[in-house]
C-alpha cells in the first residue's frame, strides 16, 4: 500500500485510471463535445468493473492532478484527450467537494451507485494508466 495508506478507501477505479480511459476516448473521438460527453460515462462504465481501490486520498488526488497537468501540457488544454480525461475523472470530485452532493447525496457514488469491489489490482490499474498516457503523450518522431 502507498502512503497514508490508514486512510478508509474512498473512490472507484483509481483516478488516474479515469484520466486515462477519458483521455483514450477524448483521442479516439478527436471531438471536444463527444470527450466531455463520453467522459461521464466511461466513469460510471470502469466503476461496474470490479476492483480493488488504493486507500490514500492524497495518492488519489495528486495521481489524478498529475495525470491530468501531464495532458494539458502535452497536448494542450483544449485538446478532446485532455478534455476527455478531465471530464472522466470529474465524478470523483463529489468525494471531496461537498457542494456537488444536492440534498448531501452523492450522485455517482451513492449507496445505489455504480462502485463494485473486487480483483482488479489497484497496481495494475495504476500500470494500465501509465501506459495509456505515455501512449498518448510521448512525442512520436
Amino acid at each position: 500500500m502507498l502512503p497514508d495508506g490508514h486512510e478508509r478507501a474512498w473512490v472507484a477505479v483509481i483516478v488516474a485510471l479515469h484520466v486515462a480511459t477519458g483521455a483514450a476516448a477524448g483521442a479516439a473521438s478527436q471531438s471536444r463535445v463527444a470527450a466531455l460527453l463520453l467522459g461521464p460515462i466511461l466513469h460510471l462504465a470502469a466503476d461496474r468493473v470490479p476492483h480493488q481501490d488504493f486507500r490514500s486520498r492524497r495518492f488519489e488526488i495528486g495521481s489524478g492532478l498529475a495525470c491530468l497537468v501531464l495532458l494539458a501540457a502535452r497536448r494542450g488544454p483544449l485538446d478532446p484527450a485532455t478534455l476527455g480525461a478531465g471530464a472522466s475523472s470529474a465524478p470523483d470530485l463529489e468525494h471531496v467537494l461537498p457542494f456537488l452532493r444536492p440534498g448531501g447525496r452523492m450522485l455517482f457514488h451513492g449507496r445505489r451507485g455504480w462502485h463494485r469491489s473486487g480483483r482488479f489490482p489497484a497496481d495494475l490499474q495504476l500500470l494500465l494508466a501509465g501506459v495509456i498516457l505515455a501512449a498518448l503523450t510521448v512525442r512520436r518522431r
